[in-house]
């Protein structure tokens, strides 16, 4: 490995930063992007037997929120359920967004990542030939060792650049994937919880106005 840097150049000590974020990133959001912590199964459902059974107060509306994101934009929605469908329905979405924003957190640092290490790597390149070049303006094309350090330098660099931002842009464009769902999925729950409670709500008022 260390031989591996040495030939490779100084360019090589920028690649493998990067590539030490990009591992940190890709395992930090594996760990958050988790379905399982932000859209708990039957988070919805628990919600609902509590409204069933007039449990829902203060603490449980607390530990709703400190439950999840999820949590957290149904909660919103709780506080805001007697202001009406709209003010309830904005208070959603401010949360969602909120949500949505922290989840693609450092995202567009792996992105960066994985745009700028391939061009590192063709700086190498071309600092590797320009010393190739150089050798055969100096001692002409006969000495192949110092040709091969030059060439071995560029095509290290290369290598190297590719290996990081390849699996890089993978996981970006699969974290960008996994919030598009999670959204969608985050979505649909508070459409459920809106339609359960002013539903219900409009049921009850239509009722009233029959009798």
């Amino acid at each position: 490995m260390i031989e591996f840097v040495k030939a490779g150049g100084l360019v090589m000590f920028p690649i493998i930063l990067c590539s030490i974020l990009a591992i940190a990133i890709i395992a930090e959001r594996l760990w958050s992007l988790r379905i399982s912590r932000i859209t708990p199964a039957n988070l919805l459902t628990k919600v609902w037997g509590w409204m069933k059974n007039n449990q829902l107060d203060g603490a449980r509306v607390k530990e709703l929120r400190d439950s999840s994101p999820l949590g957290k934009i149904l909660a919103a929605g709780l506080l805001n359920s007697n202001h009406g469908r709209g003010i309830m329905k904005e208070s959603i979405v401010d949360s969602a967004t909120q949500e949505i924003h922290e989840m693609g957190r450092f995202l567009n640092l792996l992105g960066s990542i994985a745009a700028i290490t391939p061009l590192l790597g063709l700086l190498g390149t071309v600092i590797g030939m320009i010393k190739v070049f150089n050798a055969i303006v100096m001692q002409g094309a006969g000495n192949a060792a110092v040709l091969a350090g030059g060439i071995s330098e560029a095509l290290y660099t290369t290598a190297a650049g590719l290996t990081v931002a390849i699996p890089a842009l993978f996981f970006h464009r699969f974290f960008t994937r996994r919030i598009d769902e999670i959204s969608v999925m985050m979505e649909q729950e508070a459409i459920k919880l809106v339609d359960i409670l002013h539903g219900d709500r409009e049921r009850d008022s239509q009722e009233g106005d029959s009798k």
